[in-house]
């Protein structure tokens, strides 16, 4: 049996890097060579053009390969945009088309960075490969643990979640304990060409762009009216939208309802979508009873640990940005979960994954199917 890469010599390990042109990924090179790793970088194309015509991919190609002659190590590249297309902007657009919320980071880590791009440097001959994902991975006589990255504000642990703990184990994260704050810093002090390259945002591998306007390309939304749920505009309708797959649970921006008469200067969020009479359903109140589900049911669940003895207490987060919250989690149907919060995580949408803790543990995952029942309708059937 070969010994694990995280007990050899960094000297007598090879490391390919995924370097995406950003500070990040630039840094975690960095490090690894400062560490005395063997290492090489890999470019992924995994998007053709952007909007303009022009291949954005080719200017972050152009600063990884700056960032690899400053630290006199190899480049690869490959082209991965098929594999992209087929598994994971697939299941994108025919998430949206059927009114949920996917999450293509989560999807594009686990079907393209660490499998088939683990696969491919393994082809090149790869002991392990690195990410600039600000996560932590803990190796000991139990095995392999995922843990969150030491910057609470940066932690993408969530995004890492769905990944199998095969490729985990073939994995470095340098930035785990970095902070993001100091990243800028290393780069500069080292003279990376990249320490001043804003982050990247945006969908996984397309960028930024008018996001509605990039789902009309490929999906066509039906209208329908939108109407107030609460307060003294009740059941009113005020306007109509272009096609509920162009919004999410939660939404405030981007919803063109400034000016209703009768309505204060409040913001509007998305409080609901009723998908069999093409009805978005809009509050002014934050804390909308709609907003704040205490249940939510899941498909089959991705565990990172033995799978648990359920019911399990543990702590659940149901977006990237959100904390995780105090639950309990229930066997479902089909393989799936219910999972009971303490308190109400603010708007689940189903597409999302929750992601399950212990602590700074990441237990696993699973896709949201569907929220709980609101207080509305639990007060309704009383």
């Amino acid at each position: 049996m070969s010994v694990p890469f995280w007990q050899r010599a960094p000297g007598d390990t090879r490391v390919i890097v995924g370097l995406s042109g950003g500070v990040d990924s630039s840094v975690t090179a960095l490090q690894l060579v400062e560490a005395g790793y063997q290492v090489e970088g890999l470019f992924m194309f995994n998007w053709s053009e952007d909007e303009a015509g022009r291949c954005q991919a080719a200017d972050d190609f152009d600063d990884a390969a700056a960032v690899c002659e400053a630290l006199d190590i190899p480049l690869h590249r490959a082209d991965f945009s098929r594999e992209y297309k087929a598994r994971v902007f697939r299941y994108f657009l025919d998430s949206y088309a059927a009114g949920r919320t996917p999450n293509p980071d989560v999807l594009c880590n686990r079907e393209i960075k660490f499998d088939t791009f683990l696969h491919h440097a393994e082809r090149l001959g790869a002991d392990a490969i690195a990410t600039g994902h600000y996560a932590r991975l803990a190796h000991d006589a139990h095995g392999t643990r995922l843990l969150r990255g030491r910057d609470p504000g940066k932690d993408q642990s969530y995004f890492l979640a769905a990944v199998p703990m095969a490729a985990l184990e073939r994995t470095l994260f340098p930035l785990g304990e970095t902070y993001k704050t100091d990243v800028r810093a290393i780069a500069r002090k080292a003279g990376l060409p990249v320490h001043d390259k804003p982050d990247s945002t945006g969908v996984c591998f397309i960028g930024e762009r008018d996001f509605e306007g990039f789902l009309r390309q490929y999906l066509s939304g039906r209208a329908g009216p939108v109407r107030v749920s609460g307060g003294a505009l009740d059941g009113r309708t005020i306007g109509e939208h272009a096609g509920l797959i162009y919004y999410t649970i939660g939404q405030r921006r981007g919803l063109g309802l400034g000016g209703v008469a009768g309505a204060s200067q409040a913001p509007w969020y998305v409080a609901a979508k009723d998908l069999d009479t093409d009805t978005l359903w809009v509050t002014q109140d934050h804390d909308h009873p709609e907003l704040a589900r205490t249940s939510l049911t899941t498909a089959e669940p991705h565990w990172l640990i033995a799978p648990p003895q359920l019911p399990l207490r543990c702590s659940a987060q149901v977006r990237y940005r959100q904390r995780a919250i105090d639950c309990r989690i229930e066997a479902g149907t089909d393989g799936g979960l219910t999972v009971h919060f303490d308190q109400p995580p603010r708007a689940i949408a189903p597409g999302q994954y929750a992601v399950f803790y212990e602590g700074d543990q990441c237990l696993g995952s699973a896709e949201i199917l569907a929220a709980g029942h609101s207080e509305l309708e639990i007060s309704a059937s009383a």
